[in-house]
């Protein structure tokens, strides 16, 4: 019984995780400093661009989103890698006609660069740091 809700536990969590990514569009861009969110301080090039409905008066800046791509746009057939990418927000793409425009090395490892423009489903990355619980005494 316990093993049997522990599978369900597991699978019911993989679908809330699944469930709470969203669909939009990708790009890439080469050129990464200076950016919106931090002039002329490099980032590393694992970096992104939000569009307009994203940047929400710079609160995405330096929020990291787990992408993955999910299909073409174009005539470019099955440019997908398979694989998911985290990156950094660190600039705004006004006017953009994709929800993220990652970094070209980024957009690479999730698919073929080829293709321009994909779909994807993104959301925003959880900390990695774990918060550690006030004990009182």
């Amino acid at each position: 019984m316990e093993k049997t809700t522990l599978i369900f536990v597991g699978i019911l969590s993989c679908l809330v995780s699944i469930a709470s990514a969203k669909a939009g569009i990708a790009t890439f861009y080469t050129k990464y400093v200076p950016s919106a969110c931090f002039g002329n301080k490099p980032k590393g090039n694992m970096v992104a661009a939000a569009s307009d409905a994203l940047w929400k008066n710079g609160k995405v800046c330096g929020k990291k989103f787990t992408v993955k791509c999910t299909g073409a746009r174009n005539a470019v057939p099955h440019p997908c890698t398979g694989k998911s990418v985290t990156v950094r927000m660190v600039d705004r793409c006004p006017g953009c006609p994709s929800t993220i425009d990652l970094s070209k090395e980024a957009f690479a490892h999730i698919a073929n660069p080829v293709a321009g423009i994909i779909n994807i489903d993104y959301k925003e990355a959880g900390s990695s740091k774990k918060k550690k619980k006030k004990m009182d005494i």
